[in-house]
């Protein structure tokens, strides 16, 4: 009779243990395909902006510091990319963005160019490309956050570490870049 209760209670604990590390594979993989997602708009930005540069060059030559900036930023934030590192990618997206903002601000000083429609084309993808990538990143933070949050957890944290669950970076853009990033960029066309 013993051995059958301690048989039932081996049982229960395994399937216990069993459902614990399948809940926390499938609150990492949530982690991974929205870092993805996070990755696929970021390729799209970065695409974006030297096209959106080379369209500013003809009606600001005489900008040159603030064209460098954007280029400086955007190379900055694909060698962040690469590292795969949330924390190092939201800054270098951080500073990314500011000087993107300051590109757009130099629309207002030349009216040929805003009436460019390539110049309007390519705003208007930078636009939704920066809505969906602030979607994506606020996505992307909740699933860290529920993964962070079940992994340490009561039975789950006994379990967690053993089986190689260990906690993630939420991706955060800094301080000094967060009020840019998050508003969408003033598209002005009048």
């Amino acid at each position: 009779m013993i051995g059958i209760i301690l048989l039932i209670v081996v049982v229960v604990l395994v399937v216990l243990v069993i459902g614990i590390y399948n809940r926390l594979v499938a609150l990492r993989q949530n982690c991974n395909q929205a870092f993805a997602d996070i990755d696929v708009q970021l390729k799209q930005r970065h695409d974006l902006i030297p096209n959106l540069v080379e369209t500013v060059k003809g009606y600001a030559a005489h900008e040159k510091g603030t064209l460098e900036a954007v280029i400086q930023a955007r190379n900055a934030a694909v060698t962040a990319e690469r590292t795969g590192d949330p924390k190092a990618m939201g800054q270098a997206e951080g500073m990314l963005g500011a000087a993107l903002g300051r590109l757009i601000a130099l629309s207002e000083a030349y009216p040929d160019l805003k009436a460019n429609t390539n110049f309007q084309q390519l705003q208007a993808e930078l636009s939704d490309i920066e809505n969906k990538l602030a979607a994506a990143r606020r996505f992307f933070n909740n699933a860290v956050g529920e993964y962070n949050t079940a992994r340490e957890q009561f039975p789950a944290a006994l379990f967690a570490n053993a089986f190689g669950f260990g906690p993630r970076t939420f991706f955060d853009v800094g301080e000094e870049n967060r009020a840019t990033l998050d508003q969408a960029p003033q598209v002005k066309f009048s």
